[in-house]
């Protein structure tokens, strides 16, 4: 994997899948900064603690990252049964405004990986509404136009991995002509992390039997990790503006 010498920013670092990827990185010789509301458990190349719903302290945080950026793996999340103004703060709005504050430091090349959801899977359903938030010009504007369009609770961690893939989808192409930035997502299925008791409430006894008959089981963060490392190597050079199943088939069984 061709990561040698990459500066790469990783966001929610400090458990899940955010962990693994950065130990993968870190392995593969890059150097690895990490951004996570608590402190790490492993060495790391530096370490910024900021909430990414509160724009404000993103932008302080900037003065902390390097200058210069190879990758970013947007992986920092909070779970459908937080708050849902606090879901679209951290899942949606302040990764989109880390994204395009950090625009002038990418390196030519340089990668953007978002972490979707399997759960995104039916943003045909509402693309309307999500073409309409992805046009809001910036975090507050955003925040505004939910204010103005509430999101359900019950649905919530669902339609902001719906409108994550869109936005991204639809920022892949212009970014990567005017800036030589590819983005892309993974959107993974049940992972064993912390927060998997978490989408277990979230979803409900019978969402979750009826997903658990689907599939053979949840994915490790380390398998999900690998292919979001490999968004962020040269060898995928040539990727842009795709979202990834990384659920061992389970997005297939809707069909």
């Amino acid at each position: 994997m061709m990561l040698a010498n990459k500066t790469i920013v990783i966001t929610g670092v400090s458990s899940g899948i955010g962990a693994d990827v950065a130990r993968l990185a870190r392995f593969h010789g890059a150097r690895v900064i990490g951004i996570d509301r608590n402190e790490p458990s492993m060495t790391l190349d530096g370490f910024v603690k900021i909430d990414l719903g509160n724009p404000t302290a993103i932008d302080t945080a900037l003065d902390t990252l390097p200058e210069k950026i190879d990758a970013l793996c947007n992986i920092a999340g909070v779970p459908g049964t937080a708050d849902a103004e606090l879901v679209g703060r951290v899942n949606y709005l302040g990764l989109r405004h880390l994204s395009e504050a950090l625009i002038p430091r990418f390196n030519q090349g340089a990668s953007i990986v978002n972490v979707a959801s399997v759960l995104g899977i039916e943003w045909p359903e509402r693309l309307a509404q999500h073409k309409a938030l992805a046009g809001t010009s910036y975090f507050e504007e955003g925040a505004a136009w939910l204010k103005k369009n509430p999101v359900p609770q019950e649905t919530c961690y669902q339609y902001f991995k719906e409108a994550l893939i869109v936005w991204s989808t639809q920022q892949a192409f212009t970014w990567f002509r005017d800036h030589g930035v590819r983005m892309n997502c993974v959107a993974p299925g049940p992972v064993f992390t912390p927060i998997l008791g978490d989408f277990v409430s979230m979803l409900g006894e019978e969402r979750v039997q009826k997903d658990a008959e689907r599939m053979l089981r949840p994915a490790y963060s380390d398998e999900v990790a690998e292919v979001i490392a490999f968004l962020c190597s040269d060898a995928s050079r040539w990727v842009c503006g795709v979202n990834i199943p990384v659920d061992g088939g389970l997005a297939s069984t809707y069909l």
